[in-house]
């Protein structure tokens, strides 16, 4: 009887996984940095509540569907380490993200500690409380290698403590993988309340809270966890929620009105939702955690990683193509210079052909964009479905392009 290897194993998960994903009958899928093809079960979560909704009614499908929708709270939360009363369910991981904000009483000359790469709409909410409410941002220093340095995180917290420290663990505009859980430790020690923007982390790579040592910690739906689009999440620690931490307009979700002059929060993580969200998509995401989990974490880190890595050196070897990626760990993004050429016309030039990129300019990441001496580039990112033979297509039909 024939003997079954590891490699044959392999094989057949990759298989399954391509079954289960529909869109690479037509195309090559390098986008899911962007936002990932949803596999299957994820799809029919979506569409079987809408047929719902269709037949019985927004309201009446949704008490149909409240043991689903539960059991979606405690699958996010299982991806993440956590226990369902943490996770909020919001419309993205921008707002997830302008929530924890919200939590926080600013004042005056209060201080956020950030990184040089943190996501640009956070770069611009923090610049916005500092505009509006006199806040003051700062970064602090880079490891030579790049990324923040915990080391400066800790010097910057001694020598004038923050209200807030924030970070991004994976940029959109480059694939570093900032030490976010060294960060966390030296939040931790000088309790100081740490938020983490893990947009591009989760369903990429393991991701546990409580190793994060995180109080906030946002993301979507739609990247690499491989779930519907419109919508996110946020984790909030007990910690935060035992302080008594909500966002500045709850609504009668997040609160109950309990006389003229004075209201109650939820005693979860759901005062930070509002009243209404989609049902559909809440089915949907708790989908995309089952499958992520189905998948493990560590499997789509590492094949995701590899893809990357191949990606990038075969990539680097067209004339042209500068490689922009820093970082002692990098993940499954990679981002390129091409010399006289704007990235946007070449992503759409390789999407007529079948294959989905992403590009970006200057304005989503200034300081590292220009640190790096480029106005666009053109982004890469892989996922555990695709394959050592798309990457060559890739490489091929971007070779041929930047030729022409």
């Amino acid at each position: 009887m024939p003997t079954t290897t590891a490699a044959d194993t392999a094989d057949a998960e990759l298989a399954r996984w391509r079954a289960d994903t529909p869109g690479i009958a037509s195309r090559v899928h390098l986008n899911n940095a962007g936002a990932a093809l949803m596999p299957r079960p994820v799809y029919d979560a979506v569409t079987a509540h809408l047929a719902l909704e269709l037949e019985r009614g927004g309201y009446e499908a949704a008490d149909a569907r409240a043991d689903a929708r539960d059991a979606a709270y405690a699958d996010v939360a299982r991806l993440l380490g956590a226990a369902p009363r943490n996770i909020a369910v919001v419309q993205n991981s921008t707002v997830a993200f302008a929530q924890a904000l919200a939590a926080f009483d600013f004042a005056p000359g209060d201080v956020i500690l950030t990184t040089r790469d943190d996501y640009v709409s956070n770069q611009i909410a923090c610049l916005s409380l500092a505009r509006r409410r006199g806040v003051v941002v700062e970064r602090a220093d880079e490891l030579a290698s790049g990324g923040v340095d915990p080391d400066s995180v800790r010097a910057r917290i001694r020598r004038r403590r923050p209200a807030l420290v924030a970070l991004t663990w994976i940029p959109t505009n480059s694939g570093l993988v900032q030490p976010a859980e060294a960060v966390g430790d030296v939040c931790a020690d000088a309790e100081v309340p740490y938020l983490v923007d893990a947009c591009q982390a989760v369903g990429q790579m393991p991701v546990d809270v409580m190793r994060l040592r995180c109080d906030y910690l946002a993301a979507t739906a739609r990247k690499f966890l491989r779930g519907p689009r419109g919508i996110g999440l946020l984790y909030v620690a007990d910690r935060a929620l035992e302080r008594g931490a909500h966002p500045l307009y709850p609504d009668l979700h997040g609160a109950t009105w309990t006389d003229a002059d004075s209201f109650e929060l939820a005693p979860d993580a759901r005062r930070f939702e509002s009243w209404e969200f989609p049902v559909a998509n809440v089915l949907g995401l708790g989908a995309a955690a089952r499958y992520a989990l189905e998948v493990t974490l560590a499997t789509a880190r590492d094949r995701g990683r590899a893809l990357t890595e191949l990606a990038r050196s075969r990539l680097s070897e067209l004339p042209g193509v500068r490689p922009l990626d820093r970082g002692a760990e990098r993940g499954a993004i990679a981002t390129f210079a091409l010399e006289g050429r704007d990235a946007d016309a070449v992503k759409l030039a390789l999407r007529a052909r079948g294959i989905n990129t992403s590009s970006a300019d200057r304005t989503v990441a200034v300081i590292d964009m220009d640190a790096k001496g480029a106005t666009t580039l053109l982004r890469v990112s892989p996922h555990y479905y695709n394959t050592a033979e798309e990457i060559e297509l890739l490489a091929a039909a971007l070779g041929e392009l930047l030729g022409e």
